[in-house]
């Protein structure tokens, strides 16, 4: 596999580890990546779940539990760490200075566009800092808008694009409608994204590596977008059947024990369809059965917890942690192609081996699709 480069930061292999939050990925599963040479994500949303004040003290809780997790990861690897952050968390802020000021490598930025940085941060650090800024967008006009944005008000453009398509796991940005239509393919943005990119390459002399996501499960998938124009892959799902992954034990036995009509489309309380894995709590919200809660937090901006069937973050919570009569797990559309869980190391010496099976034989993309 080609290597990857973001900034200053060269990945030997070009897989990030996708950023699962509320603490199915932490310093764990990075530092394991990481040290197999890819990029390790932290999770950051609802990552004080780990700290004792977490529904008193929500802010001061993440905060703290994100710079123990980016420290903790350090202590494992001299590899790159990355922090995934959402535009849409309440303390999008906060966080993500606390990621710059514990020099997180890479901070991958989804759920929404991310136009305005922190006041805290100084234009001149934002321009020449260690920390490199990813956006996560699922179209080419999202990073248009971004880039645009970005080259008029800061003189700056972000150091890279993570391209997610409609197979992904978690909040998706697309609508129902979108999900299976063609037009929306991974195959189909990917293109697109790049032409978009080339005029700000050249406005700053800069490469803007793309990074494909969604749905990214093989090594022979990885060999396909790299053929495509893309620089790297991030995969999320794939690693969750790890030891090394942060989740319960009973998280990851739902993604073996999962067939493939299990993986539905569900309506989030953030307002974002979502994909998951069918289990007893979705099917009772999905009858109309409210779970009662009260909002200790309002995390979310989008939340309308006042109408909502019942707290994500309490129901990914639960689920991390084993409680899934209470919870349920999100999950990418290849979830039930997980056979068994492996170590970090073998999985990617799997994909290594199945990119160089793909490259050997020299197989089109179109071949692929």
């Amino acid at each position: 596999m080609p290597k990857l480069v973001i900034g200053e930061h060269v990945v030997k292999i070009p897989i990030i580890q996708g950023g699962m939050s509320v603490g199915i990925s932490l310093s764990g599963l990075a530092s394991a990546v990481a040290n197999e040479g890819g990029i390790g994500v932290i999770g950051a949303a609802g990552i004080g779940m780990l700290e004792p004040d977490f529904n008193k003290n929500f802010t001061g809780a993440n905060q703290r539990a994100l710079k123990k997790e980016i420290r903790k990861a350090r202590e494992m690897t001299d590899g790159i760490i990355g922090v995934n952050l959402m535009v849409a968390l309440s303390d999008f802020n906060e966080l993500m200075m606390v990621a710059v000021n514990e020099k997180a490598d890479v901070i991958f930025i989804g759920a929404g566009l991310p136009l305005n940085i922190p006041k805290e941060l100084s234009l001149d650090r934002l321009r020449n800092m260690s920390t490199k800024v990813v956006p996560i967008v699922s179209s080419a006009r999202a990073v248009r808008i971004i880039f645009q944005y970005w080259a008029k008000k800061y003189n700056h453009i972000p150091n890279g694009v993570v391209v997610e398509g409609p197979l992904a796991g978690g909040h998706i940005g697309f609508k129902k409608e979108q999900i299976d239509d063609h037009d929306y393919k991974l195959d189909k943005i990917l293109p697109e994204v790049i032409s978009v990119l080339k005029p700000f390459k050249e406005q700053f002399n800069k490469d803007i590596p793309v990074i494909v996501a969604g749905g990214i499960y093989t090594g022979a998938d990885i060999y396909k977008f790299i053929q495509m124009g893309a620089q790297g892959v991030q995969m999320a799902t794939r690693f969750v059947g790890t030891h090394e992954c942060d989740a319960s034990i009973e998280f990851k036995e739902m993604y073996l024990n999962s067939k493939r009509d299990d993986l539905i489309i569900i309506d989030s309380p953030v307002g974002l369809p979502g994909r998951a894995l069918r289990n007893q709590f979705l099917k009772d919200v999905s009858n109309g059965i409210k779970k009662p809660f009260s909002c200790p937090w309002k995390c979310l901006r989008t939340c309308d917890y006042k109408e909502a069937p019942y707290c994500i973050a309490f129901a990914l919570t639960n689920a991390k942690k084993g409680r899934l009569k209470h919870g349920f797990a999100f999950a990418g559309a290849n979830a039930y192609r997980t056979q068994k869980i492996v170590s970090v190391k073998e999985l990617i010496r799997d994909l290594l081996k199945e990119y160089d099976e793909a490259a050997s034989v020299k197989i089109a993309p179109s071949d692929m699709a």
